[in-house]
This record gives structure tokens, C-alpha cells and sequence, in this order.
């Protein structure tokens, strides 16, 4: 039976979730941001369409992406060295996530609602949400043309979502991560579903038990500098 949420309860063992479909857990309409790190605490998120209740996620296996494992292409790599992108940390993180929410083909709508981007840029001014940003250099200021956005606790990091309006601008984005999160001893990259597209790049499914004990032991370390911003040193 799948629990509903009230203001004050505690979020159900993540082994309670459903198997069918994968990993539903809870369901209730408290999205606050203290809600949100709750969660993610435990190896849960939030994932629900626009009139739902929030619905609360903790799949078995978990998609995941060790930084070590990540895997960059030829062309990839090709593309991130050639300077056509610049990028940016953290200085337009709602107009990420805005882009993120706008549809794409074959999707009538969008999980990523108001409440949640209101939700996630609170986060991301105490320091717990972070925007990866590539940029088109220009007169007027630059370009935004892609990027991606997550939640980092300790030495974790959520992905959520990217777009790109110009072809491998997330993925450029994402290789900027990969580096910033392998410079300050991060250990794991949460991507929660399983896709043949993170696949690709050396992601794999583990687990949810593997998952919440590896998470166990990596959420208690110091934040990073509420702005990532210092800690990316563009390649020459």
C-alpha cells in the first residue's frame, strides 16, 4: 500500500517501495525544500506531472555514474576542448531549470512544475543546487544554449535534467561536471533511471541496497562553496 505523507511524518524504509512501477514510495504535497533534503537523504526524489500529488522515488536497481567510469568519445571530447562553449557554474541556475521544463518531443508535459523550480532555487542559494552551463560567447553577454542542474550532498551528486538548444551542449556541460566533481573527491553520480543514453557514458544500474549504504557513507562530508563557480578551471 503505498503511504501517503503528512507534514510531519517520516518518509517509509526505501524497501517499502513498489515494485510495480519501479520504486513509488510515497505520495503527498509537501515539496518543501527541507522535504527535498530529507529525501535525498535517504536515496529518494521527486518525480510527478503537473496535477498529481507529489509522488516520491526510490527504484531498485539505481542508474549510477562513477566518476572514474565515465566514458567520453572521440567526438565528445573533440567538442568540449574546442572552445566553442563557455562555461558557466551557477549563474543562471533558474533559467536552467526553466529550460529544462520546456517540452520536448513526444512529451505532453513536464515534471519539473513551479512549486519545484521555486523548490530547487531556494537549494541552490543555500548551496545544495548547482546549474553546469554552456554558453555561447557573444557582445550581449553570451548565449545560454544548454545545460544541466542537480542537487549535491557530501560527496554525492543527483543529476536531474539537461537540454541543449545547440548540438553536445549538455553533454559539454556534463563533462564539465565530471571534472569539477572529480577534482573535490566525489564518489558517485545518482542519474536514477536507467537509459541506454547514460549507458553510453559508463553508467550502470546497482542495487538500491548497494546504492543506499554507499550513500550512507558519502553524505557527511562537508559542503562545497555555496558557488561552485571557484571550483572549475577550464581546460587549456
Amino acid at each position: 500500500m503505498l503511504t501517503w505523507l503528512q507534514p510531519d511524518s517520516p518518509f517509509p524504509p526505501v524497501e517499502k517501495a513498489l515494485n510495480s512501477p519501479n520504486g513509488l514510495l510515497a505520495a503527498g504535497n509537501d515539496l518543501s525544500p527541507q522535504r527535498i533534503l530529507e529525501a535525498y537523504s535517504r536515496g529518494i526524489f521527486p518525480w510527478f506531472s503537473e496535477g498529481e500529488p507529489v509522488l516520491w522515488w526510490s527504484p531498485d536497481p539505481r542508474m549510477v555514474l562513477f566518476p572514474d567510469e565515465f566514458k567520453i568519445s572521440r567526438s565528445l571530447s573533440k567538442a568540449a576542448s574546442s572552445g566553442k562553449f563557455e562555461i558557466r557554474i551557477d549563474t543562471a541556475f533558474q533559467r536552467v531549470m526553466t529550460a529544462c521544463a520546456e517540452p520536448r518531443s513526444g512529451q505532453k508535459g513536464t515534471w519539473i512544475v513551479p512549486e519545484m523550480i521555486a523548490s530547487y532555487s531556494y537549494l541552490h542559494a543555500q548551496g545544495f543546487a548547482h546549474s553546469i552551463e554552456s554558453w555561447l560567447p557573444n557582445g550581449d553577454g553570451g548565449e545560454l544554449v544548454g545545460g544541466l542542474y542537480g542537487m549535491a550532498l557530501g560527496k554525492v551528486f543527483y543529476g536531474e535534467s539537461m537540454f541543449a538548444r545547440q548540438a553536445d551542449a549538455s553533454k559539454v556541460a556534463l563533462v564539465a561536471l565530471v571534472e569539477i566533481l572529480k577534482r573535490n573527491g566525489f564518489q558517485m553520480i545518482d542519474c536514477q533511471q536507467e537509459t541506454k543514453h547514460l549507458a553510453t557514458l559508463g553508467a550502470r544500474p546497482i542495487p538500491r541496497s548497494e546504492f543506499t549504504q554507499r550513500l550512507k557513507e558519502l553524505i557527511n562530508f562537508p559542503l562545497l562553496p555555496s558557488s561552485w563557480q571557484s571550483c572549475y578551471v577550464p581546460a587549456q
